[in-house]
């Protein structure tokens, strides 16, 4: 590949050939296209070269030869043209594409029980909020597009709830592991709920029988409540709010 040829993105390769970029990135995946590797997951393409290869040439992976460019980002827009993938759910965590495995039996299980906990107390403690859970987009800043397990909006939070998303940060939102995606759960979710403003994330462990209760205080996540196993948890955030761990597992 030349170096001296203009380097392109995945999406203006993609409008260049009419693809979609996911088609493009699962070309990349298969190499059937050339194209230059900048670090992990981050590819740029010479447009003649990959139209030559499409023609009939063959494919070669070519190390990096210069200074790498700062990667777009993608937004929600990008988000709305991804294709839909049986047994997959796609996100986009800081601008950056996330794929990962459909729920377990396990995790919709305790999803399903605590969300009827959820909307048991706070069809009396907010009449007027509401309770959600996945597939349901949350947007923070067009460049962060969550689906959490299950969040509630508050009474007073009414106008983030759009016709096809949540744009803005919900009161509380509850996250329940599963084995692809404990670290990204427990890091990359929980930086950016704390950067958005989401006053309340809990992380659910279904293998370890763990609730995990943060609360934001000063603009950090503090652990303000936990248990595990058959404990009950009383949640400071919301008075009387009682969660016995036993009705999940």
């Amino acid at each position: 590949m030349d170096a001296n040829k203009e380097l392109i993105t995945a999406h203006k390769l993609a409008e260049a050939l009419n693809l979609s970029v996911e088609t493009i990135w699962r070309y990349t995946r298969e190499k059937r296209i050339p194209f230059i590797e900048l670090g992990h997951r981050q590819y740029r393409y010479q447009l003649e070269e990959v139209v030559r290869v499409l023609n009939g040439g063959e494919v070669h992976e070519q190390p990096a030869r210069y200074e790498a460019k700062p990667i777009k980002k993608l937004t929600y827009q990008d988000y709305l043209e991804i294709p839909d993938e049986p047994g997959y759910r796609f996100e986009i965590l800081n601008g950056i594409l996330v794929k990962e495995p459909s729920p377990n039996v396990m995790h919709q299980r305790v999803s399903r029980r605590l969300q009827r906990i959820l909307e048991d107390y706070f069809s009396e403690a907010d009449p007027q909020g509401e309770v959600f859970d996945a597939p349901l987009d949350v947007t923070f800043q067009d460049i962060s597009v969550v689906q959490p397990d299950i969040f509630y909006v508050s009474g007073p939070q009414k106008a983030i709830v759009k016709d096809t998303r949540i744009d803005g940060p919900p009161t509380l939102v509850v996250e329940i592991l599963s084995p692809s995606n404990s670290r990204k759960d427990r890091l990359q979710k929980l930086q950016i709920y704390q950067e958005a403003g989401v006053q309340h994330y809990w992380i659910v462990d279904p293998q370890e029988h763990t609730l995990e209760c943060f609360a934001l205080q000063n603009g950090r996540y503090f652990l303000v409540a936990a248990g595990m196993d058959h404990d009950v948890i009383e949640y400071p955030g919301f008075r009387g709010l009682s969660i016995d761990l036993n009705a999940l597992w």
